[in-house]
């Protein structure tokens, strides 16, 4: 797994201070009311961030453990959780290797995670890992980048510009393809400014795997998953196709 979330994971609740995540919990909940067989009270949230939908989560009864890769991010998810309650917790884990000796009712995966798996082995490993910590019938629901649209509408240059607390932050994304491997590097260059002077400036890189449909419905059967559907992320029920970048899909660990 990427060692990425650093420097980054520091500027992160800024840079997605527009996310919706209110809206992304409203549509989570959707799924597991459409294709849980039975009512979910636990949620395993894999590449959880700094705790974005595991803390509305909680807030709405469910019990959340929260695992990420970035310490940065797993402090920040912490920090942001206290005075929630008992029934939310979070910890640095890495995704194909992580035991917590228990198993869930539901796991939840937002956000691109499995993208910056980019090994085949690893996302078997990741897919297999999180197939143990769930119950057989159990709801896994994920997002991914469509690899069908990726080659179609192919990745641009993006630049956000975030102004907070004085601060003016320019975020420029440069992407770099690598078809043949179904990866896109994204070059990430960070300004922070105040006043006309450069408080902070960094690069890093976040290398993304998209995958293909079919792809992806190979792996997670593999792992011992029924994929349920696909659809495109927040529109349960839509169509994919090569317009569709980011699908959501849905599958059920096997009994």
């Amino acid at each position: 797994m990427q060692k990425v979330f650093d420097t980054y994971g520091e500027y992160y609740d800024i840079f997605y201070s527009d996310k919706d995540y209110e809206k992304e919990c409203d549509f989570i909940e959707e799924i597991f009311k459409a294709y849980s067989a039975k009512p979910v009270k636990s949620i395993l949230d894999v590449g959880c961030g700094t705790g974005g939908h595991s803390i509305l989560l909680a807030r709405r009864g469910y019990r959340v453990t929260g695992i990420d890769t970035s310490r940065v991010m797993i402090n920040k998810a912490k920090e942001k959780s206290k005075g929630h309650g008992t029934g939310l917790t979070f910890q640095t884990s890495d995704i194909r290797k992580f035991d917590l000796k228990k198993r869930f009712d539901a796991c939840i995966s937002m956000f691109a995670v499995l993208d910056y798996v980019t090994e085949t082995d690893g996302i078997l490993k990741a897919l297999g890992n999180i197939r143990r910590h769930l119950k057989p019938g159990s709801i896994f629901t994920f997002d991914f980048w469509n690899g069908l649209a990726v080659l179609r509408i192919l990745p641009s240059v993006r630049v956000k510009v975030v102004e907070k607390g004085g601060k003016r932050i320019i975020r420029t994304v440069h992407p770099e393809m690598d078809a043949l491997h179904h990866i896109c590097k994204d070059h990430y260059h960070v300004l922070v400014t105040q006043g006309g002077k450069i408080l902070n400036e960094f690069k890093e890189t976040h290398v993304m795997r998209y995958f293909f449909p079919q792809e992806m419905a190979h792996y997670l059967d593999d792992a011992g998953f029924e994929l349920v559907e696909y659809c495109p992320f927040l529109r349960l029920g839509g169509t994919v196709d090569e317009n569709e970048w980011n699908v959501t899909a849905i599958a059920r660990a096997r009994e």
